[in-house]
């Protein structure tokens, strides 16, 4: 059966779609089949990491929100783009990565947020997807904070990953977060910490966090400038597979798998 995995964040700017982006390569490495799905519709761009033209795309998940397609027409098959620096693929014959992204289109964007969508249909398209690509783990990219389809995400998922900063806005809004995911029964909460100062103590940010939360930190991402220059143009999982962000992208999929 798949695994589904909700990445969320309380807010905005926590480099939720990179980590969702590289731990869905890190296990098409491990040769899992893989889906993404892009529900940050407000504001979607995780098809940037994979290097898709989302001007060259007929189907997202939009149109299937509104009825025009099947859920499986939304689907690209990005497993030939998670390439290394030389821009060879990685992925093993057994592995893949699927993305259905959103609409990057203004007029789409804006109908969506007047007309709004059936949350029951977004359920029943993550189920579908599933089947139809015999996916070992789905990855549900989220909107940040709380609302209707944040909530369905994490009500159906078997993993939430909740991304926070080391900041005092995160902390507040993580605990939120983190009371309606045990509320909801979610079987497995991690804690990712990312963006932190390479000059922190990450053993004891870790132990801090968890003694606040009595929740495990499956990670702490360091704020590297090599980030900062591959700039969503790439995954670092693959550019720089020795880089410390990469090495703590693995210890999350370990904690996962």
């Amino acid at each position: 059966m798949t695994k589904i995995i909700s990445t969320h964040s309380y807010r905005g700017g926590t480099g939720k779609s990179n980590v969702t982006a590289n731990l869905a390569s890190a296990l098409a490495l491990r040769g899992h089949r893989v889906g993404i799905v892009d529900t940050d519709i407000q504001s979607p761009g995780i098809h940037t990491l994979f290097k898709v033209d989302l001007n060259t795309v007929s189907q997202t998940l939009n149109n299937y929100l509104w009825g025009h397609c099947k859920v499986g027409d939304t689907a690209l098959d990005v497993t030939a783009n998670v390439v290394d620096a030389s821009g060879q693929s990685m992925v093993p014959e057994n592995g893949k990565v699927f993305l259905v992204p959103s609409s990057i289109k203004t007029g789409e964007i804006a109908r969506i947020l007047k007309e709004k969508y059936d949350v029951e249909d977004l359920n029943r398209g993550f189920i579908d997807l599933c089947q139809e690509l015999e996916l070992d783990y789905l990855l549900i990219d989220t909107h940040p904070g709380v609302n209707e389809e944040t909530l369905l995400s994490i009500a159906i998922s078997d993993t939430l990953l909740l991304i926070l900063r080391p900041d005092i806005q995160d902390y507040q809004g993580t605990a939120v977060t983190l009371e309606l995911a045990r509320k909801l029964e979610v079987p497995q909460l991690f804690l990712v910490v990312n963006k932190a100062l390479e000059t922190f103590d990450f053993t004891e940010l870790a132990q801090r966090i968890f003694s606040n939360y009595r929740t495990p930190v499956a990670a702490v991402l360091p704020l590297s400038t090599d980030l900062i220059q591959i700039g969503s143009t790439g995954l670092i999982r693959t550019l720089q597979p020795e880089h410390s962000f990469t090495l703590a992208i693995e210890s999350i999929v370990d904690s996962i798998e």
